[in-house]
């Protein structure tokens, strides 16, 4: 049902506001018909308030319904008594079996608890392999997906997170031990790739009788090209600058007596 209020006052908004402060409702709530408009005039003479009108909705009443007249109630049958029931013997549930816990060494464990938190701050989930190297180094290898954010641009990322990995283990301890973080193979594909690269930039420096200047690379991978032409004859290899721009030189070695000796390397 739809219901109207008219409402006079010096100005639309006041008659507007009387209006809904007397029907408390908001604006959007009603509908607005401005019946009359404000006028001042001159030196008070002229003057008319403004009037308005809002329509609003109200819910229509319900029709009263008449009473039906009580039906004649039915004689009450008499109630059968059934014989009590037994109750029904409780089924046991079967309890799973526990699932085996495999132990691992101490230093495993907190390995995988540092990586664990780790790359739960990163938003990551990865598995987490851990294997014996030689030289009582220990492998880890991360799989799953989202590794490119584990590994980062030229593997940064994940040379950070071995960096910390072999912080937070060796801190405090007698023992040092080398923590290799890999994710997907990366860094075997890497130093592949290297290696070929530095094999490459050799043959140009035998071939042109210069040096050959790489791109800045890091640590890691300045001991790749580095171990990769340590054997290389005719060329011999050293680093030069200063981070993050450090890079490796590979320069070329005249042959002394027809044959030649590469000079020893300076790997940093």
């Amino acid at each position: 049902m739809i219901k109207t209020l008219e409402k006079s006052a010096r100005s639309e908004e006041e008659a507007i506001n009387a209006a809904l402060s007397e029907l408390g409702l908001d604006r959007d709530d009603v509908q607005l018909e401005i019946l009359q408009r404000a006028k001042s005039g001159f030196l008070g003479i002229g003057s008319a308030p403004a009037k308005i009108r809002v329509s609003y909705e109200v819910p229509d009443e319900p029709a009263k319904e008449v009473p039906a007249a009580p039906a004649a109630k039915e004689p009450a049958k008499p109630v059968e008594k059934k014989p009590a029931e037994k109750p029904a013997a409780p089924v046991e549930k079967a309890v799973p079996a526990a699932k085996p816990v495999v132990d691992e060494p101490a230093e495993y464990a907190q390995i995988r608890s540092f990586l664990e938190g780790l790359l739960e701050h990163m938003d990551v989930k990865a598995n987490i392999e851990i294997s014996a190297r030689e030289n009582d180094g220990i492998n880890v290898n991360l799989s799953g997906a989202g590794m490119g954010a584990i590994i980062g641009r030229r593997g940064e990322t994940l040379d950070a997170i071995q960096h910390l990995a072999n912080y937070a283990v060796n801190r405090g301890n007698d023992k040092h031990m080398h923590i290799s973080i890999d994710a997907e193979s990366y860094r075997s594909k890497r130093e592949e790739s290297l290696t070929h690269l530095a094999e490459k930039m050799a043959e140009k420096a035998i071939k042109y009788k210069r040096n050959m200047a790489l791109e800045p690379m890091n640590s890691y991978e300045r001991h790749v090209i580095h171990t990769a032409l340590q054997n290389y004859e005719g060329v011999t290899t050293n680093s030069t600058g200063v981070e993050p721009n450090r890079r490796v030189v590979v320069t070329y070695v005249k042959p002394e007596g027809g044959k030649n000796q590469p000079k020893s390397r300076e790997w940093a």
